[in-house]
This record gives C-alpha cells, sequence and structure tokens, in this order.
C-alpha cells in the first residue's frame, strides 16, 4: 500500500484500498487494540492521546475506528463544548485536568487545551496575552502529565484546502450530519491562511516535551489505519504482532519544519 509522497492542495488523493481490503485490515487491527486494552488493565497504565486538526479532517472517525470494540468502562472520549463563565474565570488547564485518565484507562480526547492555539486563537475568542500564556506553559503542563506516569500522544490530522472544501460541502448536504455543522465550521475555508499560520506556530512551539505526529488524511481509509499502526507500534503490549503495526512513514511522520516546504503539510 503506497501513497504519493508529493501533495497539491487542488487534488485530493485517490484511496489505493479496497473498501474490503480497508476493512479486512482494520479488523486485524482492531485486535491488536484489544491485546493493548488487556495489557494496560493489567499493568493499571494511563494513556492519552490527543487528536487535533483541520475542520473536517477525520478526527470523529478515526477515533471511532480506534474505540469500536474496545472496553466502554475503561475507554473515554473527551470532546468538550464551549466553556462556561466558569471555565472562563478558572486556570486555563482545569477542566481538562478532570477528563485526564486514571490507573488503566484509555483516554482520547477530540481536540484539547490546543483549543487556545488554533480555533481561539484564529476566531479571536482568548486575547494575545492569553495565547502567549499558553504558548509558554503548555510545555510545563505537559511534562508534568508524562511526570504523573501517563502516556501521551498527540496527533495533527492535516488534509488539504480542496479536501477540506469537499467534506464540509458533502456534511452540510448529509442529513444524519447535521450535528457537525457549525458557524466556525462556516469559515475554515476563508481563513484558511490564518489556520495554516497559528497550526505552524503550534506545531513548532509545542512539540518540546511531546512531539507532535502529523497525520496526512485526505485518505480516510490510509489515515486511519495508520493512526492505529502508530498508536500500536509507540506503545508496549503484550502478544504484539509487529509485522502489523509499521505505519507508513509518508502518511504518519514526526513534525519537522521543513515539511512545510516540501508540501508534506498543507500549505
Amino acid at each position: 500500500m503506497k501513497v504519493k509522497a508529493h501533495r497539491n492542495g487542488s487534488d485530493a488523493e485517490a484511496s489505493v484500498l479496497t473498501r474490503d481490503q480497508y476493512e479486512e485490515e482494520l479488523r486485524v487491527l482492531q485486535i491488536e487494540l484489544v491485546k493493548l486494552q488487556k495489557h494496560f488493565l493489567c499493568c493499571n497504565d494511563k494513556i492519552l492521546v490527543v487528536f487535533e486538526g483541520r475542520d473536517a479532517a477525520g478526527k470523529d472517525g478515526t477515533i471511532k475506528r480506534i474505540t469500536e470494540h474496545l472496553s466502554p468502562r475503561e475507554t473515554r472520549v473527551v470532546a468538550l463544548g464551549k466553556p462556561s463563565d466558569r471555565d472562563r474565570g478558572s486556570w486555563y488547564f482545569q477542566r481538562y485536568v478532570q477528563q485526564l485518565p486514571t490507573a488503566g484507562e484509555f483516554t482520547l480526547f477530540n481536540r484539547s487545551w490546543y483549543n487556545r492555539a488554533g480555533v481561539e486563537r484564529v476566531m479571536g475568542f482568548c486575547t494575545e496575552a492569553e495565547y502567549e500564556e499558553f504558548m509558554e506553559s503548555v510545555s510545563a503542563f505537559e511534562k508534568m502529565l508524562v511526570r504523573s506516569g501517563i502516556r501521551l500522544i498527540k496527533y495533527y490530522l492535516d488534509i488539504s484546502k480542496a479536501e477540506q472544501k469537499r467534506r464540509l460541502a458533502s456534511r452540510r448536504k448529509d442529513p444524519l450530519k447535521q450535528w457537525k455543522v457549525s458557524p466556525i465550521d462556516e469559515q475554515a475555508v476563508s481563513l484558511w491562511a490564518n489556520y495554516s499560520k497559528a497550526r505552524n506556530e503550534m506545531l513548532q512551539r509545542t512539540g518540546e516535551v511531546v512531539p507532535w505526529s502529523v497525520v496526512r488524511a485526505d485518505d480516510k481509509r490510509v489515515a486511519r489505519l495508520n493512526v492505529i499502526k502508530d498508536m500500536l507500534h509507540r506503545l508496549h503490549y503484550s502478544g504484539k504482532n509487529y509485522r502489523l503495526v509499521r505505519p507508513q512513514a509518508e502518511v504518519v511522520f514526526p513534525y519537522d519544519e521543513k515539511h512545510l516546504k516540501t508540501g508534506a503539510i498543507a500549505k
């Protein structure tokens, strides 16, 4: 299975997987995920995976495939809504701390404290001082999480402008996806350059303690499979099938500024 190394913003990459191939590979990876969960339940591990990315980048679908066959008692998906007045008057990280995993728990954040570096920054929902305070303190916050025993992994799902536009248009037409449509989504394409600038600064300045992994997500199926592979590859568990969990380096890769110049990250 190969994916083009070069990305052109006007062409969404065609899937190289048939649906049957995708479903077959997904099933064996989901079996590996069950092995992982059995292992960290025995060891009382605390696993936290953060998903960030553009609107319509595929965070919901990726998380759904990860959690589909895991125990709902020990698996939590956190997708916090608009902060309340009390939240706005509290320490910025406070409402996220309440959602952190306990021993034997697997927690996935569908957007996270990085809202401040993305949506809040672009849409003007925070002040410049609040933004800078966040950027200066987030590494210390994540260092505390890691030192407390939390295994933290951060993914940024990246898509081209043309693909985002196509997905948002499709979302508006689908009666089953109306809950995904929001006023912020409507501005995602027009504010593309602003979001790119905010993304670049976030990836550059907040990877010191826990580096970012970028996921090329124009092809949803390939992206989902490779996120699962990458996560399984990083985490220790008994009975791992190493042959199955090798992610494609051109789909999931550590952030590096050079990727902005090569086109591996959408401009």
